[in-house]
């Protein structure tokens, strides 16, 4: 069985373009026994906090009772990630980077010993032989381009956990030319192999 994680992190629950890519993406990657387990954030999630910190910083074993209520979040967003085959994420430009309830995502999943380690040989991800798909959208940042801040984040962050197979399909630069910029990112998702 397939087990595709499906995760929307726009603020727009209607019209939004990387809700629609990511589910045509979805639709497009699915076949018959693939498992969707889906994940929105737009509702919110909790920012790090000095009391998460020291609960993640607490050997497993040593942690009380508050400190693992402290990271149950976090616990079940990393179970998302280690049970899926393939990640696939709608994340629009938000001031020429990824909206900021993505960024607290990225802080509840990137965790030292659960999603990379330290090694001599420095940093290394847990979560490999994944793949991600990230539907982007814009309204006037070219993917690429100077000013796209979020995409070579995104590799990067996502990479240092062992997600470094990134594929993105590019709603961008809205603004300028709708019609044909849907149209270019509706037609790279048949192109992406199931």
């Amino acid at each position: 069985m397939t087990r595709i994680l499906h995760i929307d992190s726009s603020a727009r629950m209607q019209g939004s373009v990387t809700r629609d890519l990511s589910a045509r993406i979805v639709t497009q990657l699915s076949g018959p026994g693939t498992e969707v387990i889906r994940r929105d954030l737009s509702a919110g999630l909790p920012l790090l906090s000095e009391t998460w910190v020291i609960a993640n910083a607490t050997p497993e074993a040593e942690r009380t009772v508050a400190q693992r209520a402290e990271l149950a979040l976090s616990d079940t967003l990393v179970a998302e990630l280690e049970a899926a085959d393939t990640i696939v994420i709608g994340v629009p430009v938000y001031n020429f980077n990824a909206p900021a309830v993505f960024k607290a995502w990225i802080d509840l999943v990137a965790r030292a010993g659960r999603t990379f380690r330290y090694t001599p040989d420095g940093p290394q991800g847990l979560l490999t032989g994944k793949r991600v798909v990230l539907a982007v959208a814009s309204g006037g940042t070219q993917v690429g381009s100077p000013i796209d801040h979020m995409t070579g984040y995104l590799r990067h962050v996502l990479g240092f956990i062992g997600l470094d197979r990134v594929e993105i399909v590019a709603a961008d630069q809205l603004a300028r030319n709708p019609e044909e910029t849907l149209a270019k990112a509706f037609a790279a998702i048949p192109k992406i192999a199931a």
